[in-house]
């Protein structure tokens, strides 16, 4: 596993009770960490300044999605992971999707919350969860997606291929948009079962009716003009 060629990308929002936790996991890694925050969120900062190894990159837009997009689009190697600053993405299957996109020759790796049985969440609701099994069968159906967990953004990918998707979605459109635009530009991707835990402390961020409500208007969006993506 060639691990200098990864990047993890942590997007924190007011993330200083969960951000220190788990960066501590992520010691015995020796791939690059570089932590995307806001530049007036200074408690974060304070918590992220204290690993040595760590990058702080601080977003110029606001919002998930735009500390995605300018946080991968950042990066120098050849690969790029996404973790969240909540703790709710688990850093120990880092080394399974790395090797399936190396082994695959695979543009991405999604993670999945209901698989199989090695798979769950200890974070969602039923209305997300409803809410999530609604999102991907309709993906499904409109774009011949092959997923099972469309609103998980723990995605590990190829960096040039993250790029050549001109992303645009600074909120939880992102969770859409990306594998959307991968099954359109004919990437090749998969997914792995993964458990969600729940989030190590501070306020959860989602919104579940008015970023549904987000999602939906971002599938019609790209239903409606994927002839032009």
């Amino acid at each position: 596993m060639h691990t200098s060629n990864l990047t993890i990308v942590i997007p924190a929002k007011e993330e200083q009770e969960s951000l220190p936790l788990v960066l501590k996991e992520l010691e015995n890694y020796e791939f690059k960490k570089k932590v995307v925050v806001d530049q007036n969120d200074r408690e974060t900062i304070i918590e992220a300044e204290k690993f040595p190894d760590v990058e702080i990159f601080y977003q110029k837009k606001s919002g998930v999605g735009s500390a995605i997009i300018e946080g991968v689009e950042s990066c120098t190697t050849s690969h790029f992971c996404i973790l969240m600053g909540d703790g709710s993405t688990d850093s120990k299957y880092l080394k399974e999707k790395l090797n399936k996109s190396l082994d695959g020759n695979l543009d991405f790796v999604f993670s999945s919350r209901y698989k199989d049985d090695k798979s769950g969440s200890d974070d969602d609701t039923i209305i997300t969860s409803i809410g999530n099994f609604f999102f991907t069968k309709i993906s499904n159906i409109l774009f011949k997606l092959e997923l099972t967990d469309i609103l998980f953004n723990y995605v590990l990918g190829k960096t040039n291929s993250f790029r050549d998707l001109k992303l645009q979605s600074i909120d939880h459109r992102i969770c859409i948009e990306l594998p959307v635009k991968a099954k359109i530009k004919n990437m090749a991707y998969t997914s792995i079962s993964s458990f969600e835990r729940k989030r190590f402390g501070g306020k959860k961020k989602v919104n579940a009716l008015i970023d549904g409500y987000l999602i939906l208007t971002e599938i019609i969006k790209l239903f409606l003009n994927k002839k032009n993506l």
